[in-house]
């Protein structure tokens, strides 16, 4: 059997490895278009940082030794096609590769804003390796750095390039930070955060235009819808991603967002699997098929598909809806459907002053998302609850009266949930 796995990130590896695990004499064939040995994209942050080398971003100690030892080929390319009927992928140099098993696990790519300048020389994404030294040799003490976008994946490298020492603005076209991942307040309780911790945040604004050079004798000036025009060393686009699925148009899979996929990660197209950060798959809470671009989602979808890759059939549980976000130093969560639901109930309690907010969203009597900062002792009832959907009862009440009771409804609810489980079982 032959195994064609497109991408050598976390899931593209962690696919190879389950599948030798399984099937120790079939044929493993890993393609990624980078020169890098796999690494985790996760791991640039510490990069940036100083707190590890280049080689402590790579997936597995050892590098090429390890997949040498499990007889998994990698190899550099990119897909530019994928031929069902001759069951074959075209790669950008013309060379092709059989398979009988394919996993479409390539990621996504940074989406750049059209925004005339963005292409000069200073401006880099923070997405690969190579950006990540692009960004080290230009972001030292002092350098004023401006970055677009306060996402999860930009709150993640803001704290980064704060580290650096630099000198850092960070422009959202959202009104508030994380727009995607918090309601109004949580949102701007991390901007004030932010603020006091010396980062300028401009919420509320586009960038227009990269000119060179910049004021104040700098190498560029980012104009702003606002009206200002800020002086930047360096600019860091980090404005979101999209699923690398583009090679897969004419393929015959279908594809919405991302690849969609059945509960075994298998596409329409008997044989093709996808997995990661370019998947979609069925999400329990809200009932919708969805891309959850998180490692641990990752991860799991990748050893269910090379299960069923290998003949051993198994089904996900669900997609996962949660981000933990430290942002310098102040920890936020965010889990299933945060901004609720049509008809639902929600109950807030906030104390800025102490860094503490609390939002749940209700549906039916269930929790179905939540907001959350500075309550990192609940974060594992949170995720219990909604993801479990856990049926309240009468402790629905009791939350809506007083949002902090989580813990007890949690011990009340779930254990008689599983009780009752245990019973039809």
């Amino acid at each position: 059997m032959k195994h064609v796995i497109l991408g050598a990130g976390p899931a593209g590896v962690i696919a190879a490895e389950t599948i030798r695990k399984h099937a120790p004499n079939d044929v493993i064939t890993v393609v990624g278009d980078e020169p890098e040995l796999p690494y985790s994209r996760m791991a640039i942050p510490y990069l940036l940082m100083g707190h590890i080398g280049e080689e402590g971003t790579h997936l597995r100690r050892g590098a090429r030794a390890h997949y040498d030892k499990l007889r998994i080929t990698l190899k550099q390319g990119r897909a530019a096609q994928v031929d069902t009927t001759a069951r074959q992928v075209i790669l950008d140099d013309g060379s092709s590769l059989p398979y009988d098993r394919l996993l479409v696990a390539t990621g996504s790519s940074p989406a750049t804003p059209p925004i005339p300048g963005i292409d000069g020389p200073g401006v880099h994404t923070c997405w690969t390796l190579e950006d990540a030294r692009a960004i080290m040799a230009l972001a030292g003490p002092g350098a004023r750095v401006l970055q677009l976008g306060a996402g999860f994946i930009g709150c993640i490298i803001m704290e980064a390039l704060a580290e650096r020492g630099v000198k850092l603005s960070v422009v959202e076209m959202g009104d508030r930070m994380v727009p995607r991942m918090m309601g109004p307040t949580a949102g701007g309780m991390i901007k004030h955060w932010c603020e006091h911790k010396g980062v300028a945040v401009h919420t509320g604004a586009r960038v227009e235009a990269v000119d060179r050079p910049g004021p104040d004798g700098a190498p560029m000036g980012v104009r702003l819808s606002t009206g200002q025009n800020l002086p930047a060393d360096l600019v860091i686009s980090a404005t979101g991603v999209k699923p690398n699925i583009g090679f897969l148009e004419h393929s015959g899979v279908i594809c919405l967002v991302g690849v969609l996929t059945d509960e075994h990660l298998q596409t329409n197209v008997p044989g093709i699997y996808a997995a990661g950060d370019c998947a979609e798959a069925f999400d329990k809470v809200s009932g919708q098929t969805i891309v959850s671009a998180i490692q641990p989602n990752a991860a799991e979808q990748a050893r269910v598909a090379a299960l069923n890759m290998v003949g051993k059939t198994t089904s996900l549980n669900g997609v996962t809806q949660i981000n933990v976000l430290d942002t310098l130093g102040l920890i936020s969560a965010s889990f299933g459907l945060w901004q609720g639901v049509p008809g639902g109930q929600h109950v807030e309690l906030t104390d800025e002053a102490a860094g503490r907010h609390l939002s749940l969203q209700f549906g039916g009597e269930r929790l179905v998302g939540c907001n959350a900062i500075g309550w990192t002792n609940h974060v594992g009832v949170m995720r219990g609850l909604v993801e479990g959907q856990v049926k309240l009862g009468a402790w629905k009440e009791k939350l809506l009266e007083d949002p902090t009771l989580l813990m007890e409804a949690y011990l009340a609810c779930a254990q008689a949930q599983g009780e009752q489980a245990h019973l039809k079982a």
